[in-house]
């Protein structure tokens, strides 16, 4: 039937009729109108996350790239979860031009009503310090199709800039300062008791919490896993370092002594578990010389057993009362467990998380292992440092990594051979000023902060292994700004899976010229700028400062220059001021090997210039004279 006719009954009809034919007529024309608004102006979450917001210029830098969607080690990305009607996505930049007041985002349970999904909230906090730490942590879930979380920001200042980037935040009223706070300072012993007044008070409105702190990544989905022990109080992550098992299911608990870790567990709202943690926090604020993790294994271990049932790997804790599982730490892994163990690749397992535990170097140290891994997520100008990169292939001897036993004397002997290339390789980019691209580095032995007889009993630990830089070099040292005066230039440093991760920049890999060092006075091989191929450049070994100077000030607007080897590739300096500053740099560089057996002390020194110390042996301070860094 056509328009016309419609209206002539309409207006043939009885009023009654006429009222609803008008009514239902205006109602589809604005529903139309909002339909079409919607798919017309709307922004998806990724547009929103990847747009920096105008109103807070201070935060632009700190936009990261989320261009492209990474899980590390091909774990299968799961299709997003459907949004609770009231739920805002994540990334959804706000269109607001004012912060909403502060009392907004006090914590209610309306506000984790929002966030909760299957009745669950995924739960982090922390202060601006850890800003990328916490954007990673979210972008990890939201990739893995995970929206059910909330972050609870211990400062104004992140509370803010998490706000603006769509994130979903609380206040925790905690007003704690915005910079790094160390381990074991008065602010780290704060954070944590925060964490238990957290737990306190959100268990209570009825939701399961998954807490985890703020330097540990998800790599799996881990709802669909918890799910699976439905009569569990509480399912904590540990530092056990040998598995007891070799699949996925929980550890076998009277074989898993090691300590309790709080930084991924989870909660249910049961009333043994909300017991636990009224008597946690009564045990934190009554004394301020416990240790979060120390008050929460004290608890559950004053009586441990007997197991809940033949199957589900649970057991009764807590004076018997609470129902406890211990997460896998193959897959819920430590920082051993992923970084050295590699137990998951070696049980043929996928893991769920990774927990930056078991390092050194503090939070740099932290952040530089998830960026060897390609699992922390940065800005694009990471990818595009002004000065370019310099990288080389370094070379080992197969006789260095394999021949003989694995002891004190051949790892220092292997890491002493690799510190010679890198010392050379800081050098030039020092010359250059060029940020260089750190390759990886092997080891023979474990580190730990006990005597240990070079790896750990019972560990899954297989020698030679690719070590976390932490290992051997003081990374937040590297990292630190050092007045030019005594120091000389700053040198800027790049995990060494720079150019394998996807967020790498194509224009910057693709602008690159290889190095091939030479015998100079044989053929073709001078100091020239000429290329004897398309992006290759043939130099003589051992130039010194004005060589490299004169000949690399014409490649200056390439991105990347690879060395094909540190093997005498730069002689000397000839400004013996900057060479003394760049030596007072690189000397504070390295850190120490621990530890010895029967020995005290057990550490000993790594030494940038070794080869200068005729005699010099791989063994701890004699003295306490003696006991100091080789500066």
């Amino acid at each position: 039937m056509g328009s016309g006719n419609a209206c002539q009954d309409v207006a043939n009809s009885k009023p009654l009729f006429l009222t609803i034919y008008t009514t239902v007529i205006i109602g589809i024309i604005v529903s139309s109108f909002y339909v079409f608004s919607a798919i017309y102006s709307g922004q998806s979450p990724a547009e929103s996350f990847s747009s920096i917001s105008t109103r807070d210029p201070s935060l632009r830098d700190q936009t990261l790239n989320f261009s492209q969607s990474t899980v590390p080690h091909d774990v299968p990305v799961s299709a997003p979860e459907p949004q609770n009607i009231k739920t805002k996505p994540v990334w959804e930049v706000p269109q607001l031009i004012k912060m909403p007041p502060i009392d907004t985002f006090r914590l209610t349970k309306e506000l984790v009503q929002q966030r909760v999904k299957d009745n669950v909230v995924i739960l982090t906090f922390g202060n601006y310090a850890f800003m990328d730490f916490i954007l990673t942590w979210v972008k990890h879930l939201t990739d893995l199709g995970v929206s059910n979380l909330l972050v609870g920001a211990m400062d104004t200042k992140l509370l803010e800039a998490l706000y603006w980037r769509g994130v979903p935040v609380f206040d925790m009223g905690s007003h704690v300062s915005t910079v790094d706070v160390g381990w074991g300072s008065p602010s780290f012993h704060k954070m944590g008791r925060e964490k238990v007044i957290l737990i306190d008070s959100i268990l209570p409105f009825g939701f399961e919490i998954l807490m985890c702190d703020t330097d540990m990544v998800w790599l799996k989905n881990p709802l669909p896993y918890l799910a699976r022990y439905p009569g569990a109080d509480v399912l904590t992550s540990s530092d056990q370092v040998e598995p007891t098992v070799v699949d996925d299911s929980l550890e076998i608990w009277q074989q898993a002594g090691a300590a309790y870790n709080i930084g991924i567990f989870h909660w249910r709202p049961t009333d043994y578990a909300i017991k636990l943690a009224k008597e946690w926090k009564e045990m934190l604020l009554g004394d301020e010389k416990v240790w979060d993790q120390n008050g929460f294994n004290d608890l559950l271990r004053r009586q441990l057993g007997p197991s809940v049932d033949e199957d589900s790997g649970l057991f009764y804790a807590f004076d018997g009362n609470l129902k406890l599982g211990i997460l896998p730490a193959s897959i819920f892994c430590s920082g051993h467990t992923y970084f050295v163990q590699a137990m998951y690749q070696q049980l043929r397992l996928e893991p769920y998380a990774v927990h930056t535990t078991f390092q050194y170097a503090g939070t740099s140290g932290k952040r530089h292992r998830l960026r060897e891994t390609m699992a922390f997520y940065d800005p694009p100008e990471y990818y595009d440092e002004p000065g370019g990169f310099l990288s080389f292939r370094p070379s080992i001897p197969k006789s260095l990594l394999l021949s003989g036993e694995h002891n004190i004397e051949s790892h220092f002997t292997l890491i002493n051979y690799q510190i010679k290339q890198i010392r050379t390789a800081l050098a030039i980019a020092s010359l250059l000023n060029r940020t260089l691209v750190m390759p990886p580095l092997w080891c023979r032995m474990d580190r730990l902060w006990f005597p240990h007889p070079g790896v750990l009993k019972g560990s899954m630990t297989r020698l030679p292994f690719i070590c976390p830089l932490d290992h051997v070099f003081e990374v937040n040292v590297m990292l630190q700004k050092l007045p030019e005066d005594e120091f000389g230039p700053g040198i800027n440093i790049r995990e060494y899976s720079l150019f394998d991760n996807p967020s790498m920049l194509a224009q910057v890999k693709e602008s690159r010229l290889d190095v091939h060092l030479c015998q100079e006075g044989k053929q073709n091989c001078y100091a020239s700028t000429n290329t004897s191929l398309p992006g290759v450049l043939r130099f003589p070994k051992r130039s010194n400062e004005e060589t490299f100077m004169k000949v690399f000030s014409s490649f200056k607007d390439i991105k990347v220059i690879q060395f094909s080897s540190m093997q005498d590739a730069f002689m000397s300096f000839t400004d013996k001021k900057r060479e003394d500053r760049f030596r007072n740099r690189v000397k504070r560089y390295t850190g120490i090997w621990c530890c010895v057996m029967d020995h005290t002390p057990g550490h000993i020194y790594y030494d940038m210039y070794w080869d200068e110390k005729p005699g010099w042996k791989a063994i701890p301070p004699q003295t306490p004279e003696d006991d100091h860094p080789p500066l």
